[in-house]
């Protein structure tokens, strides 16, 4: 049973921050999910949203603002008063405790309107090249697909994973399209009988975000090959 943190065990730590990834190693996860993007200063930062309201005490967008700003605010108490010191981590950051413990990572490419495709790309592959990360240990996703073409020219020895909701009638194009190596997908839209076309056609197949392992007790049998969860403790008496 192959399982993904998404942002780190975000359903006992603060998401994207480095105590949810280890959390994640913690509890003996594989994989962890992340979603990157560029500050003011063009310096690569893990975090979900356009804005950092949700997940700090600060407001604003996280491309109007510098590294040192993003990383002022508290990043942790808004989920618990035990992770008061969290703060936005740098990609650089993120690469190197993944690297110290051990977790491969499926870097989500994530962009909002305005947001510069290839400048966003470039500076992701210039963590990874000057980390000289193992590469076998990541995996680009991205819902855009200029994004995941643009990684693919830049670093081709990288796995690519398309993101979507629900899977297109032109999904095998689209894959083909990048050079794909899996399609991911939300849970509640996939059938048994667009696992086997994806499957079939030599790609693997992963879905998110499964938080209640019943839900998706047949998708095994299936051959889905990887659940992304916030809750992988949720697996373990299954």
């Amino acid at each position: 049973m192959k399982l993904t943190a998404h942002r780190g065990v975000s359903s006992l730590a603060p998401e994207n921050t480095l105590a949810a990834f280890r959390k994640a190693a913690d509890m003996g996860c594989e994989w962890i999910e992340i979603d990157v993007q560029l500050s003011l200063d063009k310096v690569p930062v893990v975090i979900h949203d356009q804005s950092v309201k949700r997940c700090t005490n600060g407001d604003g967008i996280v491309a109007q603002m510098n590294l040192a700003s993003l990383q002022s605010l508290d990043a942790g108490s808004w989920f618990s008063e035990a992770f008061n010191d969290e703060r936005i981590p740098t990609f650089e950051q993120t690469l190197l405790l993944a690297n110290e413990l051990n977790l491969k990572v499926n870097i989500e490419i994530k962009l909002y309107p305005g947001d510069d495709i290839a400048l966003l790309c470039e500076k992701i592959k210039e963590v990874i090249v000057q980390l000289n990360i193992d590469t076998t240990q990541l995996l680009f996703s991205s819902f855009n697909l200029q994004a995941l073409k643009q990684i693919h020219a830049l670093l081709p020895q990288v796995r690519r994973g398309l993101l979507c909701k629900e899977i297109p009638d032109n999904s095998l194009d689209l894959l083909l399209e990048i050079d794909a190596f899996s399609m991911h997908c939300h849970y509640q839209f996939l059938t048994a009988q667009q696992t086997a076309k994806i499957k079939q056609a030599g790609y693997e197949i992963y879905c998110y975000t499964v938080n209640d392992p019943e839900k998706v007790k047949d998708y095994w049998q299936w051959g889905v090959d990887m659940m992304i969860t916030d809750k992988p403790q949720a697996y373990v008496t299954i």
